[in-house]
């Protein structure tokens, strides 16, 4: 009975990471002093400062040097998170919401093909859950495909394939602590944001809300969802890791209806709602089945790390 239990528990962190991403959304929007270049440069200083905060009281000091010092595996986790991240805001600019929702969404598909080079199969529940779910994210988007700029989409597919490779390396050592991954993306993100901030002719200090809703941002929503993400791909397969963080797309407009008074397309909705029923579906039949009896091992540290 007890590892029914653990099955329930990572699944509701996996959901629950996406849930917590999601309410950047506000802080996000709020924050309209501030371009996507800015923003994510204060929001990465949130993100580092959390984070060495916390090595202050482990052995293991300096998080955000030892992320580019560790190893190959340590290495892509931060490209990954990185291009996940500036792609999927630029293309919040660019395009329409649906569209990014849309093509960002497609991690789990991506996370299926990178997954298979880690001796990871695919059960018919996780192949059900992604056909479902791909069904809700075409229904969200069919009325709004003509609004989307090529660039935007393509930036948009970018991120869910850095999302997805984040997650597969998360799985080539299922013991590893990746926190420093975070604070090593947010160096690199202050870096290239900063100096296309300052080649565009814009200050690094936009308004001060704007910054307090960036630090926020990074210190808490993007801290605490992937501690939440990264335990819980201890115990789950990439892929139906994935597919519970596709929560993330499913909250989003609810907190823009909620707070930001965006109220989204009733087609929107029936998607939404079609994706949510495809991850919660998920999780019940892996709770229910104990699904991590039938995983394949992965190889520790095959990346290098």
């Amino acid at each position: 009975m007890s590892r029914p239990r653990l099955s329930l528990g990572v699944s509701a962190l996996a959901l629950g990471a996406g849930v917590v991403w999601s309410l950047g959304t506000i802080a996000a929007r709020l924050a309209d002093g501030a371009d996507a270049f800015q923003y994510l440069i204060w929001r990465s200083v949130g993100v580092i400062g959390v984070i060495e905060a916390m090595s202050l009281r482990t052995p293991h000091r300096l998080p955000t040097l030892r992320a580019w010092r560790s190893g190959w595996a340590m290495v892509l986790a931060n490209f990954g998170i990185f291009l996940a991240s500036i792609t999927f805001v630029y293309a919040v600019k660019t395009t329409s919401p649906a569209n990014a929702a849309f093509l960002g969404s497609l991690t789990p598909l991506v996370a299926v093909l990178f997954a298979r080079f880690l001796g990871e199969r695919l059960t018919r529940s996780t192949i059900l859950a992604l056909a479902v779910a791909f069904s809700g994210l075409v229904i969200t988007v069919v009325s709004d495909l003509e609004a989307g700029s090529m660039i935007g989409n393509l930036a948009a597919l970018t991120a869910s394939l850095g999302f997805a490779l984040y997650t597969v390396v998360l799985r080539t050592d299922t013991n590893r602590d990746w926190s420093p991954a975070m604070s090593g993306y947010g160096l690199l993100m202050i870096v290239v944001c900063g100096i296309v901030t300052i080649a565009s002719g814009h200050t690094l200090f936009p308004p001060a809300v704007d910054i307090l809703l960036a630090l926020l941002h990074g210190a808490v929503f993007i801290v605490v969802g992937t501690l939440m993400f990264n335990h819980a791909a201890r115990h789950l397969d990439a892929v139906p890791m994935s597919v519970f963080a596709q929560t993330e797309m499913v909250f989003t407009p609810v907190w823009a209806v909620v707070f930001l008074g965006l109220t989204p397309k009733p087609l929107t909705i029936v998607g939404g709602a079609i994706i949510f029923g495809a991850v919660i579906g998920k999780a019940v039949h892996d709770t229910r089945h104990d699904a991590g009896d039938r995983r394949q091992p992965v190889p520790s540290g095959s990346l290098g790390g």
